[in-house]
């Protein structure tokens, strides 16, 4: 049965966060809230709960997982990053935004891309999710919490506790989401020269990155 752990949005109380973490730690999946939509988040090297994870969304492995950094700092030890995608992603952090980068050796192959060895990273706006992640001290593997046969994310707490308090561990919920996908920005055709690739406009404005 999950735990339901209620915070403010804005003064997301760090006790709260502290026990949802240690749900992490032991091999726990949560369902969190980001600036786009519901996601559910599982440690990174943990396979147990990743396989959990997939099951839980009925995804198979080919399914793309994205990585959730604190920070630039923390994003440059799985990603391989020039200064021309830094500058780019800089512009872009924190935000709703997902950026496809070449996987660095500290990623596990299991959740990288199998044919490009490319990861998704992400640095997640939002008082609760950053804390989160400060307080479990490395990043965290999340995927958009979509019911299988399904097309929309959830974005209501209490709804997902109902459908999902059997399977999950814990539940943070800091009130509704944006409900509005993030944009994927493809930066790989940086690093031979090229230029970004918009995958998908979302909720992150492509203006924003001097991009059209």
């Amino acid at each position: 049965m999950a735990q339901y752990f209620e915070v403010h949005p804005d003064n997301p109380q760090p006790r709260l966060l502290k026990q949802a973490a240690t749900l992490l730690q032991k091999g726990g999946i949560l369902a969190v809230p980001t600036d786009s939509s519901y996601a559910l988040v599982c440690h990174l090297d943990d396979k147990d709960a990743v396989d959990r994870m997939r099951r839980i969304r009925q995804v198979d492995d080919k399914h793309h997982l994205t990585l959730l950094c604190r920070d630039l700092s923390e994003l440059a030890n799985y990603a391989r990053v020039d200064n021309r995608q830094y500058r780019l992603l800089k512009l872009g952090t924190p935000g709703p935004y997902t950026f496809i980068l070449e996987a660095t050796k500290e990623v596990p192959r299991r959740v990288s891309h199998p044919s490009r060895k490319t990861i998704g990273l992400r640095v997640p706006d939002g008082k609760g999710l950053q804390l989160l992640l400060e307080l479990h001290g490395a990043p965290l593997l999340a995927t958009t919490l979509i019911p299988a046969q399904e097309t929309e994310p959830l974005n209501d707490p209490h709804e997902i506790r109902s459908r999902y308090e059997k399977l999950l561990d814990g539940i943070v919920d800091a009130g509704a989401c944006p409900l509005e996908a993030t944009t994927v920005v493809d930066l790989t055709p940086m690093g031979s020269g090229g230029d970004p690739v918009v995958v998908r406009a979302g909720r992150g404005s492509v203006e924003a990155l001097g991009l059209e």
